[in-house]
Parts: C-alpha cells; sequence; structure tokens
C-alpha cells in the first residue's frame, strides 16, 4: 500500500515566512513567491467568506501578514459554497479551477493547523458546504 506523505505539524506562533515555506513544501511550489502569491489570494477569498467571531479568532491565530490578508476584504453579502469558493478565486486569479482547487487545499491545510481542531469546527459551521474538504477534512453529512 502506497503511503502518502504527511504534512509535517504545525508550531504555535509561527511566523510568515515559516507558514510560506510550509504552504510552499505542501504544494509543491517553485519559488517563495508563487507560495506568497497563492497564500495572499487565498486568505483574501476566504476574507470575503468569514465573518464575525471565527474571523476575528481565525485572524489572531495567524501570523501578521497573513492576518491582514485575511481582514482586509470586506465580505460578501451572498456566501459561497466550497466550489463556488474555487470557481470565484479562479476568475479572480485567471488560474483554472483545478489549479485553484490545489492551492486552496495547499493553503487551507496550514490554516486549519494553525486555527486548530475547535476554532476550525466553528468556521466549517459557519461556512455552506464543501469547505472542509478545502481545508483537509471530510465533509460529513446527516443522512436523509
Amino acid at each position: 500500500m502506497l503511503s502518502l506523505p504527511q504534512p509535517a505539524p504545525v508550531a504555535p506562533g509561527m511566523t510568515f515566512d515559516q507558514m510560506l515555506e510550509r504552504i510552499r513544501y505542501d504544494g509543491a511550489y517553485p519559488t517563495r513567491e508563487r507560495a506568497e502569491d497563492v497564500t495572499r489570494s487565498v486568505l483574501a477569498a476566504l476574507g470575503r467568506q468569514l465573518t464575525g467571531e471565527e474571523r476575528v479568532d481565525l485572524a489572531a491565530c495567524l501570523p501578521a501578514e497573513a492576518a491582514l490578508a485575511l481582514t482586509s476584504q470586506i465580505p460578501d453579502t451572498e456566501p459561497l459554497t466550497g466550489w463556488g469558493f474555487v470557481k470565484d478565486l479562479a476568475a479572480r486569479t485567471g488560474r483554472t479551477p483545478a489549479t485553484t482547487r490545489w492551492d486552496t487545499g495547499a493553503v487551507l491545510a496550514t490554516v486549519a493547523h494553525l486555527a486548530g481542531p475547535g476554532l476550525l469546527d466553528r468556521i466549517l459551521a459557519q461556512l455552506p458546504t464543501g469547505y472542509a474538504l478545502l481545508f483537509g477534512r471530510a465533509e460529513l453529512t446527516q443522512a436523509a
């Protein structure tokens, strides 16, 4: 059985440079600049979706530069599903939905580690369906 590499644990109090290196490694980006561009784009898009205490608490978990990218956006009035989030970000960045999905997963996996399970649960409860997979979690639904 083939075992996929697991991301290294993310240390609390991570610097922005450490965050970018983690995302660069997880996303297999060739340069730090590419990882930073992707990180800022994804965090800005997430900032357009999150509101309230979850937004504030997540910003507090992130390095200052990442928190600024998240909080510099005004939340949208119409929340997007996870797939809608990817399509919207792809349209804004000019990338394909497949590349954008990869980018989103690389960034949000690190964000999930920094947030911790309790805050991530609250974030996912606030967002429409489809975000759990973007954060590296299974999407659990109730049987009808």
